[in-house]
């Protein structure tokens, strides 16, 4: 199996609760063994409190990413990881393990009570791992989301590569590696000395007080075998591990209104594609209301939502704005010169990519695949969510009963249906020819029977003094094609075209000009 394909297997896979039957250890006392605490310094210790709590899942992911992000601004020296999990996903895992080797301070997990599966892996990519006095961690075998067992060959893979993982993290942790690995692997046997630990064809779990039983290695002092202390409640522990007095908890709490924020994240491209459909809508019916204001509504949730999630900055935000204004130069006050709104357009789709890019502070940011391909699929879907939808009212919303329920039926001037009959009458039929008297990039200006036209070009740009047919009528503007047969330049094309024509009607006073 390949890198990619693996990795695109770990997506679909769970670190699931694994039943573990095993011997009890001896129950044994918890040693003292929080290192000494310091003492006073100048200043105190900040410290960042980040629960990872319920199943390891994209929204814990990001409330670690945010925390991480937080206390590296802010110069946080320790970040402890108040945990109660069952597991999770094996991708998440993996990247939250990698979030946590990007700080530079002290990192500590607090099992509170529960490290299972998932959250075995997270807690021990910190340095120090403290338990509450219930506190339990291991049963960390790889599964399928439904529970079934993965096949042996991709177990073997994920494994060796979880395996791998820890290894690298924890070779300053004389225990640790092995006391994962027979957590994850009921085929290990984890022996230490000539004290069999944990024997093959079972799963290890550890409860806190096995977890801070010492063994000794040949030429070595007693160590825990993988705990750093047993507290009954985060105070304790920070008590203990830097002294009464000498730290301060930074509050980090988890809002209601981040929880709905998560939730919609996992919703943004949806939000994306709903929102610039909503404003296409808007658009195309008179007026301005519920939907422009829903797009706006919907596009603003869609930023909040991933600042929250410590996704973007006010600086996306700023930079879409200035897109939207320039595509409204583009339309209201120089229309046909392609560089306000080329340049809004790349402003607009750069800051929805950008914001859902993960950017590390005082990290140079380095454009890879990796960084940019979960934001390019989220913005194609959302993109494609927005584009069909407009190819689907373009095609059945004129005339249809959803247009009769939202324009009024009645307008200044008379009944709005007659009034659009009367407009279209007015306009050249499709298949009427005539010539461009400026250039269409893609709109302009046409000359038709001595009458002057807004107009579209149905496919690229057409050069002033063009010979150009009607292929339909829009909402706005005709909709024309240029034909094989080229006029010469206006304005002699036009005062050709002025010449008495005998077939000609009358010209008709309301006729735009």
């Amino acid at each position: 199996m390949s890198l990619r394909r693996l990795s695109a297997f770990l997506i679909f896979l769970t670190l699931g609760l694994s039943a573990s039957v095993q011997e009890p250890l001896p129950d044994v006392a918890a040693p003292a063994a929080a290192p000494a605490a310091p003492a006073p310094a100048a200043g105190k210790i900040d410290v960042y409190v980040i629960p990872i709590t319920g199943v390891i899942n994209k929204p814990n992911l990001f409330i670690l990413r945010r925390g991480l992000k937080e206390a590296i601004k802010n110069d946080v020296e320790c970040v402890l990881l108040d945990m109660d999990t069952p597991g999770g996903r094996v991708d998440y895992t993996i990247e939250m393990m990698e979030m946590l080797a990007k700080f530079d301070g002290i990192t500590a997990t607090y099992v509170n009570p529960d490290a299972i599966s998932a959250g075995s892996f997270i807690a021990a990519a910190t340095q120090e791992i403290y338990f509450a006095p219930q506190g339990k961690m291991g049963a960390s075998a790889v599964i399928q989301g439904g529970g079934e067992d993965v096949p042996e060959t991709a177990r073997m893979k994920v494994e060796s590569y979880l395996r791998a993982n820890i290894r690298s993290i924890t070779e300053d942790y004389p225990y640790r590696s092995d006391v994962i690995r027979a957590m994850l692997d009921a085929d290990f046997e984890l022996k230490i000395g000539e004290e069999v630990i944990k024997p093959a064809g079972e799963l290890l779990t550890l409860t806190a007080r096995e977890a801070m039983r010492e063994y000794a290695l040949p030429g070595s002092p007693a160590q825990p075998l993988l705990g750093s202390g047993i507290y009954d409640s985060i105070d304790d522990l920070l008590d203990a591990r830097f002294g009464a007095g000498n730290y301060e908890i930074k509050d980090f709490h988890i809002t209601y209104s981040e929880v709905i924020a998560k939730w919609m994240n996992t919703f943004a491209p949806a939000l994306l594609g709903i929102g610039l459909l909503a404003l296409f809508f808007e658009f195309k019916t008179p007026g301005f209301g519920i939907f422009g204001i829903g797009g706006i509504v919907l596009l603003g949730i869609f930023f909040i939502s991933h600042y929250i999630a410590g996704l973007a900055g006010n600086e996306v935000i700023l930079f879409f704005a200035l897109g939207i204004i320039l595509v409204l130069l583009e339309l209201f006050f120089f229309p046909g010169t392609l560089v306000f709104a080329l340049s809004g357009l790349a402003l607009i789709f750069g800051s929805l990519l950008w914001a859902m890019v993960d950017i590390w502070p005082n990290e140079p940011i380095t454009v890879s695949p990796e960084l940019l391909a979960e934001p390019l699929v989220n913005l194609v879907f959302g993109l494609s969510i927005a584009v069909f939808g407009a190819f689907i009212l373009s095609r059945f919303f004129p005339g249809s009963w959803m247009e009769r329920k939202l324009v009024l039926s009645q307008a200044a001037g008379g009944d709005s249906q007659t009034l659009r009959a009367q407009r279209e009458s007015r306009l050249p039929p499709p298949g009427s020819t005539g010539v461009a008297i400026t250039d269409l990039f893609p709109s302009g200006r046409v000359e038709i029977a001595d009458r002057r036209y807004d107009a579209r070009s149905a496919l690229g740009s057409i050069d002033c003094g063009a010979k150009i047919r009607v292929k339909k009528t829009g909402d706005f503007a005709l909709i024309v094609e240029e034909t094989r047969e080229r006029g010469s330049p206006y304005p002699h094309a036009s005062e050709s075209a002025r010449q008495p024509q005998p077939s000609a009607p009358a010209p008709n006073p309301q006729s735009p000009i």
